[in-house]
This record gives structure tokens, sequence and C-alpha cells, in this order.
């Protein structure tokens, strides 16, 4: 009786240990994600009763060559599809981050880490700029000129209606407003401007420029959150028609189609811009570089409007310069084919010439595969010398040659890296519209991942640095105090280009390569882009688009790997090995059966190699009839037979790391042959800590490897072995000049 006693402590022990450590790894989501309704359902596509609203716009601006400002006033005619009854709406004034009450600079921490330093950095940690920035607001009026009463909050206005907008009305009315342009190369910023001394001409990147209606949705009501710089744009699908007034020595490049090309290029440039609407092969220069170098040499003081117009867009941005080479060919997309353009100065060139407009070629052409088919008349690049950034049909994006023209490799690269990046962004989150101010990960990690899809299907030569399962160890094995979840808000991110860029694309690797297979993800994947083009997704209808279109259950994959900090840590923990003995022995005389003992443990007792052999199986016949009543095809001799030969390898897994993942293992045989064998997620359901499984080989094994080939992220390799192996480190492999 005390033995039985002892055991069931024993077991209770083991079982409350167990307890104590269950996570619920595969529980479901369930209320961690919100209750499906008519507006977004249950399977992740739109619901019956899904709306949006819709924000049209007439712009018309100028800019100022001569005190780098912009002076605009716009009509927003803005329609109700909710079925809510609204008095009063708001709207983005995201130039006022760079107002002088700004909040943004107040909320960023700062030290001084050496006394000396340049003057734009003390700058930056002072936040001290000699730089009147904000927008200033002239008039906000209806369409009869009366004065709307508004009050600005930081970086949003509230405009007061006369009226209650019903569902399925429309309200107009105007805003008029002018602000500074930012020096990008002395303030940064995602716009602004780059002077260029020697010619004594800029290059103008401008958006934000105008003030933009907020999102109002069945997510979040008004998405009002402020702008304080790091997550970006909410926004309303719309139609544009913008003007805008700049020297008429000046290209521009923006989101929509030119409406005036005779008003505004010449008649050499109008044909040769026409020739590029059905070039497929290579890039038609439309401005030469001799043309752009005249008119930095003699600028005028005269002026052109140009006309722009674009529908079902969420934004709108422009390039304008008088140093502007321009570039484009045709793409041919399904039964549309848009232009891929470039817009870039001398400086840019040789480089730019070369390499972007085919570079947007490639982008949008790639994407459309695994999306939607690219729905705009346009694709831009437009060469910048600081970081890269998207809107709708344009992009800014750097890298320079040097002044002679040379360029290195990673220049090359890292060129047509961001160009992909940006460009690739048309379709996250400019068509499938996001909420970049609450999720950066939905654009900036959709559009990583896919974008190294497209780099390895066309620059298969270029270095990846984001979206495989190895580039993101680093990160997930560092410091847990500056890592937070995927699932995060944009402002509360420590490091924003693993959290929101590299690790979710390295996740959605993951997921397509080991854990459903190309076929079940593309599949899923391209479903939601073309459930939510032109719509709001949230990331709940993510999730559950892909899973019900796959048929495979990932709540597990998002709970560890978007909703905690859990890493990939796996380790062989112990490993035995069994042979079933030549002849039946009675269950009697097992005891006495002779064992070979492996007596290379380690100091938890687990085995480090095969040095002590195997241990010896004494397989008896079924004995019960009561379980030979369920057992009745039991045929002792056969399955003894078919087991004489087989080695039984025993293998004990640990999860060290708290993410669960497959289990890929690589057997190495004596005979030198291998073998990749793999066990889904699953295999971790019942016990998240510790699993123990039995294979049978017909060959004897004398090494075992778990995820060969890097494909898990886990961050320590050094335990995937059996036998234990030595691994050395980066800095190791440097010495040894390998």
């Amino acid at each position: 009786m005390s033995r039985l006693i002892t055991l069931i402590v024993l077991v209770m022990a083991s079982l409350t240990s167990v307890g104590q450590n269950w996570q619920g790894k595969f529980e479901q989501l369930g209320t961690t994600l919100p209750t499906p309704n008519e507006y977004r359902t249950a399977s992740g596509a739109p619901g019956q009763a899904y709306w949006q609203q819709k924000a049209d716009y007439s712009i018309a601006i100028v800019l100022n060559d001569e005190n780098q400002s912009i002076t605009g006033t716009e009509t927003i005619t803005y329609t109700n599809n909710s079925p809510d009854p609204l008095t009063y709406i708001w709207l983005q004034l995201d130039q006022n981050m760079r107002a002088q009450d700004s909040n943004s600079p107040k909320i960023r921490n700062s030290e001084i880490k050496k006394t000396e330093m340049s003057t734009k950095s003390l700058q930056s940690i002072t936040g001290v700029e000699n730089y009147d920035g904000g927008f200033k607001i002239a008039s906000v009026t209806d369409t009869e000129g009366k004065a709307l009463p508004y009050i600005i909050n930081q970086t949003m206005m509230r405009v007061d209606l006369p009226i209650t907008i019903n569902t399925g009305d429309q309200y107009s009315f105007s805003v008029s407003w002018s602000y500074n342009i930012n020096d990008r190369m002395q303030l940064g910023g995602r716009s602004g401007f780059e002077y260029f001394p020697k010619d004594g001409n800029a290059l103008y990147t401008i958006a934000q420029f105008f003030p933009r209606m907020a999102v109002y949705s069945d997510v979040y009501g008004w998405q009002n959150k402020q702008f304080l710089g790091r997550g970006e744009f909410t926004l309303t699908f719309g139609d544009y028609d913008v003007s805008i007034t700049v020297p008429a020595d000046h290209i521009i490049g923006a989101t929509g189609e030119l409406q005036n090309a005779k008003d505004v290029l010449t008649k050499d440039q109008i044909k040769r811009f026409e020739l590029a609407k059905t070039t497929f092969d290579k890039p038609v220069i439309i401005v030469t570089q001799d043309e752009a170098i005249k008119k930095e040499q003699n600028p005028t003081t005269k002026t052109k409007v140009w006309n722009f117009k674009a529908t079902q867009v969420r934004d709108f941005a422009f390039a304008t310069s008088r140093k502007f080479i321009w570039d484009a060919m045709a793409v041919k997309i399904g039964d549309k084919t848009p232009l891929a353009m470039s817009y870039y100065p001398k400086e840019g060139n040789p480089l730019w010439e070369e390499e972007s407009t085919k570079a947007v070629a490639n982008t949008i052409t790639g994407y459309s595969k695994r999306t939607i088919d690219y729905p705009y008349p346009v694709a831009i690049s437009v060469h910048s010398a600081s970081i890269g950034m998207e809107y709708p049909m344009i992009c800014f994006n750097f890298g320079r040659p040097a002044e002679d023209g040379t360029y290195s490799d990673r220049t090359k690269y890292g060129m047509i890296s961001v160009i992909v990046h940006e460009v690739g962004h048309n379709f996250f989150p400019m068509i499938i519209n996001s909420d970049e101010r609450q999720w950066s990960w939905m654009d900036e990690g959709l559009d990583t991942f896919v974008q190294s899809l497209t780099t390895k299907e066309y620059y298969p030569e270029m270095p990846s640095r984001r979206g495989s399962a190895a580039s993101i160890v680093n990160y997930m094995k560092g410091d847990p105090d500056f890592i937070r979840p995927i699932m995060t808000n944009s402002e509360q991110i420590t490091q924003f280009g693993n959290n929101a860029y590299a690790k979710p694309a390295a996740a959605l690797s993951i997921l397509r390569e080991t854990v459903m297979g190309p076929e079940l993800f593309d599949y899923a994947f391209k479903e939601y882009a073309e459930r939510w083009a032109f719509k709001h997704p949230e990331p709940a209808d993510f999730f559950r688009t892909m899973e019900d279109a796959s048929a495979v259950d990932l709540d597990w994959f998002w709970n560890g790997w978007f909703y905690t900090t859990d890493y990939v840590d796996i380790e062989v923990s112990n490993v035995r090995w069994f042979k079933v003995a030549a002849d039946a022995k009675s269950f009697e005389n097992k005891a006495q059966e002779a064992k070979i003992e492996n007596k290379n443990i380690d100091e938890e007792g687990n085995n480090v190699d095969f040095s002590g052999g195997y241990e010896q199986i004494n397989l008896t016949d079924t004995q019960t009839s009561s379980y030979r009543e369920f057992m009745n095809n039991v045929d002792d001799a056969a399955i003894r037979q078919a087991n004489a030969n087989k080695n039984l390898y025993e293998i004990t897994l640990k999860n060290k790391g708290g993410l669960v993942m497959p289990v890929i293992i690589e057997w190495t045989y004596k005979d030198g042959t291998k073998e990749i064998e793999r066990l889904p997620a699953e295999i971790w359901r019942m016990n998240e800590n510790q699993v123990t499984k039995v294979f049978a080989k017909s060959k004897e094994v004398t090494n075992i490897t778990l995820d060969p080939m890097l494909e898990t992220a886990d961050v320590k390799v050094e335990n995937n072995y059996f036998p234990k192996r030595e691994v050395k480190s980066k800095f190791e492999k440097f010495k040894d000049g390998k």
C-alpha cells in the first residue's frame, strides 16, 4: 500500500508541475479577437453590412520655390456611408507634428552622450529648430463661404457641422491653409525639400501637404489618435482633382494621371511620353539629362499649372523639380498596361537610369501575382537623398552614386531593395488599406514579406536583410526588456525595424515555407488581398482569412508569434536507442535480460551520444482474451517479424524558448545517407514544455539534427544536435578564416 501511495503522490506531483507550466498555447484566440458581426465575419471576410466612408478632394496649391512654402485651398466632399448620424468630423493635420507647440519633441527621450557633437546632433536632442512648421489654417467654410467653427488639437482638427450628416448624405466644405516646407536634409521628415548648393536648385518630395479626412470606421469610430511621428496614416478612399502651380521649368510626378500634358510638356516630350505607353522592353527617356541640366543653369520665374486626377485612392503626393530626368515604360498586368516611371536628378545617374524603372516594373508584376492585379495607371519612383516613403502610385527612394557616377553593389542593391519595398506599399496599405496608426506590422510587415519573395524572384543574387527565419534570430534572443509583441501599437514599439518589419516578415515566411506550405499559404494570402482590396482590414480579418481559406488551425501560431515575445529554442534533451530481441521472451524473464547501458550522460542524466549502444526490448505475446476482443486482428508473429530488424529511437525534446513550433529532424545514417522528417507543431499540444516520441528506422543512426536548414528561427542551434556538437560563434569562424 505504501508503494502505491508513493506512486500516486509522484504522479500527482508530475501532473501539478505540468499544470503549473501550461499556458494554453493551443487554445483558440477566442475573445482575444473581436466578436464577429454583420460588418466583419468570423471567416475574416467583409460582412453583408460592411461599410466605409468616402472623401473626394478638389485641391489647388501653389508651391513657392523662393521661400519653400505651400499655399492651398481644398474642397472636400464627404459621404457618410455609416449607419451613424455625424454632427462633427475630424481632419488630420500631420504637418503640425513640426509646429512649435508640437508634443512630438516633448515626448522624445534624449541624452548628451559626448561633449563634442555636430550642430545637427544638438538640434536633434534639444528639439530647438529655427523653423516655423505646422499648418497655418486660414479658413474653414461651407460651400457658400460661411465660416464653420473648428478646433485644433495638436495634429487633429474637429470641424463642427451646421447640419447632421445622416446615412447616405454628402457634405462639402472648404479649407484654406499654408505651411513652410521642411528641409529634409537638415530637419529630416517623410517629405520636404533637398537643396543642391552646386547649382542652386531644390528637389521637392511633397506629402501630408493638405488637411486630410480621418477615418471613421465600424472598429474605432473616429480614428483620431494623434500623429507623433512613427504611427503612420489611416486614410479614407476617394477621388482627387489636384492642380499644382510650380515654376514653369519644373517637371512633376504625382499620384494619378496627368490631365494637361500639352500645357506643361514640349512637343518632343509628349511624343516620348506617348512612345513609353507602348514600350515594354526598356524605359523611354521622356525628359533627358541634357534638358534638365539646361533648366538648372537658366531657371525661370514664370509658372505653370499641372493638373492630375486619381480615382479610388486614399492619399495624394507629388514631387517637383527643374532638375528631374524622367523615364517610363509600359508593364503588362492582366488587362491593364500601367506605366512604370522614375524621376531623378543627374546626381542619381547612371544608377537610376539603369535600374529604377525596371525595379518598379518588377515590383508591380511580382506583387500582382501574390495579391491583386495592380489597378492604377502609373507606379512612380522618385529619387531622394533620405529615407524611403510611400504614397498611392508614387514613392520617394534613396540610393545615390558617388559624385563621379560610380557606385558599389551595396548602393545598387540598397536602392533596388528600397524601391521594391516602397513601390510594394501600393498594395499594403494603399490598396489593402490597414490602420497604420494602430498596427504598423499590417503594412510594413506584410510588405517586407512580399518584398522578400519578389527580390528572390527578380534579383536572386541580391543579399536579403529581412524576411527569412535566420534573419530574426538575433532580435528574438535579445534583451527581453527591449522587445515587444508584434501586436503592439506603433508608438510603443521599442525596436521598430525588427518589430514592425523583420519579425512579421520572418513569421510569414515560416508560416509559408514550414507550417502551411506554399500552396495553401499563397491561396489564403491572395484571398485576403482580394477580400480587403480598397477596404479597411484589421488584424483579426487577416488571421481569420488565412485559416478560413486553408483549413489550417493557426491560432497557436498567431498567439505565439504575434501576441507574445516567446522565442524558438527546441533542445534535443535525450536519445535512447532500442532493438527488439531476436526471439520471444516472456514478461517474467524480461527482468533477467541483459541490457547495455549508456554510461556517457550529462549532469541531468541524459545521453550525450550513442557510445553505450542500444537497449534490448523483449516482445511478449498479446495476453488477455478481453484485449483480443478489441484487437482480434493482432498477429504477434507478424508484428515481431516486422520489428525484428528495426532500430527504435526514443527522442525527448524540450521547449526552452516557449514558442511552440513544428519539429524538423534530420537523420544521418551509418551508411552516410540522410532523411528529413517533419512533425507538426501540434506535437506539443499535451505538454508545451517537453515531448517524447519513438521513431522506427531500418538503418542505424549516427547523428540527429533539429532544424537543419534553419527554417524555424531557433535561437540556440548548439542544443539541436545529438551527439552534442560544438558550434562556433561568428567571431570564431571569422578567426578561422571561414
